[in-house]
């Protein structure tokens, strides 16, 4: 059987080879195709976690567990020492002050200062208040993942189980709008549990391997909470791309063979959804190829 790493590495492929040349909003210009699916089974325990580069994937699962506070400041992030936020509020902050201050002094700044945090370190109404606290016209908030769990129980057959983040009146307010959009769920007649995630835009080479981690994660919480096994991850890309300043990566990527897909599992039942740990996860056997470095288009 073919390596299911294969499937994110010939769609780097792909893209590279017949990708469109785009003008993006970063202005660091992609190459991108539109449409793309991969499928990764994670009812033996297997773990999604790219082997071809070093996936950091506790920082992945860091911010799963943050959206799931519903939380939007970065200040709980860098306090776990999850930087891959701060790039939007600096921009902001640089911008609107016309101080260059140093990435690290700026996070220096949130992680000590309160107030400092709550002026500079808001990105909007992004993921996590979407998933826990969505406001509707009736003016209640609205926590889509609590009421996903209780279908989850209640009604499994059903084919609303999912949620997502695309609030419309909401989008001009946030440091960036969500990515990964939409997640479905759908739970077999033997007590699997699915995901179909539909991504709308996606960088390859920094944001997938986060997202099937974050995906998987999130997965594994709700089937533990539902009282179902994980079944398979279909990961749905729309906008697929590369940026131009990524190609030398890819390239290096794609030479690489991938090695035996970890396991992944939880290490104890929380109460809650609301209760999971980054200590609760352990993954073994992970044994990558180095890390990557490549830069984050703002």
């Amino acid at each position: 059987m073919r390596h299911p790493e294969y499937q994110y590495l010939d769609l780097i492929e792909r893209v590279l080879e017949y990708g469109d040349e785009r003008v993006d909003r970063t202005g660091v210009g992609t190459r991108s195709l539109f449409g793309a699916m991969v499928r990764f089974d994670l009812s033996d325990g297997t773990a999604p976690i790219l082997t071809t580069k070093r996936v950091y994937w506790k920082t992945a699962i860091k911010e799963m567990l943050w959206f799931l506070t519903g939380g939007t400041n970065i200040q709980p992030l860098l306090r776990e020492n999850v930087r891959i936020w701060t790039d939007w509020p600096l921009a902001a902050y640089r911008r609107e002050t016309g101080e260059s201050v140093t990435q690290e002094e700026f996070e220096r700044r949130i992680v000590e200062d309160d107030g400092f945090a709550a002026q500079w370190g808001e990105l909007g109404p992004v993921y996590g208040k979407q998933w826990r606290r969505w406001m509707g016209s009736d003016g209640r908030e609205h926590d889509q993942i609590g009421t996903l769990i209780r279908a989850l129980r209640e009604t499994p057959a059903s084919r609303r189980l999912l949620f997502h983040g695309w609030n419309v009146a909401e989008l001009g307010e946030m440091a960036l709008p969500p990515c990964h959009m939409v997640y479905q769920y759908h739970v077999t007649s033997d007590g699997r549990l699915n995901c179909l995630l539909l991504q709308r835009s996606v960088d390859l080479l920094l944001g997938a391997a986060f997202n099937y981690v974050g995906a998987t994660a999130l997965q594994l919480m709700l089937a533990q909470q539902a009282g179902l096994r994980p079944g398979e991850l279909v990961w749905v890309g729309g906008d697929v791309h590369l940026y131009r300043n990524h190609f030398d990566q890819a390239r290096e990527q794609l030479g690489r063979e991938p090695r035996a897909l970890p396991k992944i599992s939880l290490a104890k039942r929380a109460e809650s959804i609301d209760d999971y740990r980054i200590e609760d996860f352990e993954v073994e056997g992970y044994d990558p190829h180095p890390h990557i470095k490549a830069d984050v288009a703002v």
